[in-house]
């Protein structure tokens, strides 16, 4: 009996592979994971997501500025999300946790992000790697951040006069 190759599975019509930046937004949370359960040194963390397939097609700068930048912001990151959330940061899922940290970072700093597209994307990074509903939880948590962290855009994109 022979083997044969495996055969690749054939992608939806219309549906383009991942963006070096997604890539980058899902090996950053997979590290927050890490960092979130077990506590692991940033660098170790680093050099296990570099070690990963695919991880080639990641923006790695962007991964960097994730990965590097919730860890060492932590607090300040958790500060905005507890004015936001329904409980402790500390008793999220680690995955939204981790979503939500990277949302709150990109719309502090990555602005080259627009806020929109921070939300969104960690509401696919939900949709990808958390719970049933967990994206409709971050997609809320980050609309309210997103008043206080980017409001004349917020105020723009809404069709209202910044104040």
């Amino acid at each position: 009996m022979t083997e044969t190759p495996e055969k690749k599975k054939p992608r939806p019509a219309g549906k383009r592979p991942p963006s070096a930046r997604r890539r980058s937004r899902e090996f950053a949370l997979q590290g927050l994971y890490q960092w979130l359960l077990g506590g692991a040194e940033p660098g170790v963390i680093d050099a296990h997501m570099r070690e990963q397939d695919g991880f080639a097609g990641a923006d790695a700068a962007h991964f960097d500025a994730l990965l590097h930048g919730c860890i060492a912001e932590a607090a300040s990151i958790d500060a905005v999300l507890a004015k936001h959330v329904d409980r402790k940061t500390t008793e999220l899922s680690p995955i939204e946790h981790g979503v939500l940290m990277i949302g709150v970072y990109e719309m502090q700093h990555c602005l080259d992000v627009p806020y929109k597209v921070a939300i969104n994307e960690a509401v696919e990074l939900a949709k990808s790697y958390g719970g049933t509903d967990g994206h409709k939880y971050v997609n809320g948590v980050l609309d309210k951040a997103a008043t206080e962290l980017r409001p004349a855009e917020v105020q723009r994109a809404r069709g209202a006069a910044p104040r």
